[in-house]
């Protein structure tokens, strides 16, 4: 477990996205304790469509990234080789890929707003199977959850419906959490695979251990 700020910020997942393999970070963040704490080598330090918020503009797994269709070529050429995952533009809008779809290895939550060719895109470039979802009656479920092959850590205003749908989703455990002394969108302040996670700095004791529970690591 570490508990980090980027940019003084404790809104880890605005800035980064992580897969089991790679991590994908702003440029100017101190990277090296988290890629440590994900145990992952293959590290992205730099922008998507010249922005820093690469947890709002990319969603990723190990079999591959979506970033938002104003992504320069530049960029996803140093993703593909720095990161070591293919890289598809994502036919927006919405231009916020990475908060509107919730994804692991296996499977992948979305927006119930985009159309079957947005959904298409998802599986492709993911490799997995697609359901639309909403949590905390939200349609942006990759801000309001983390997800990874041991487990999905959600709004914690998500209906039993809503959870029960992820759970089906996802076939692992589910739960709800907040993240930084409250925060209900978890996917903000949170970057997590199957090897360990990286919370923002005002991520409370209680939240810690509801992280820790859900995604597998008690």
């Amino acid at each position: 477990m570490l508990r980090a700020n980027f940019n003084g910020s404790p809104f880890l997942g605005v800035f980064a996205e992580a897969t089991e393999d790679s991590l994908l970070v702003a440029s100017g963040v101190d990277h090296g304790d988290v890629a440590d704490e994900l145990d992952v080598d293959a590290v992205y330090s730099g922008t998507i469509a010249n922005s820093s918020v690469i947890g709002s503009t990319a969603v990723a797994n190990s079999h591959g990234a979506l970033v938002t269709d104003d992504a320069l070529d530049h960029e996803i050429e140093k993703i593909e080789d720095e990161a070591d995952v293919p890289v598809t533009r994502f036919p927006g809008p919405p231009n916020a890929v990475g908060n509107f779809v919730l994804a692991n290895d296996e499977a992948a939550a979305v927006s119930p707003g985009l159309d079957s060719g947005q959904r298409e895109a998802v599986e492709d470039a993911l490799d997995v199977d697609v359901e639309p979802a909403t949590l905390g009656g939200l349609d942006v479920v990759g801000s309001a959850a983390v997800a990874t092959t041991s487990g999905v850590l959600c709004h914690p205003r998500s209906s039993d419906e809503e959870l029960r749908t992820i759970e089906d989703v996802f076939d692992v455990h589910v739960d709800v959490g907040t993240v930084n002394y409250g925060t209900p969108l978890v996917g903000s302040g949170l970057v997590a695979n199957t090897r360990g996670y990286v919370a923002g700095t005002e991520t409370t004791g209680p939240e810690l251990g509801r992280i820790e529970e859900t995604l597998g690591f008690v």
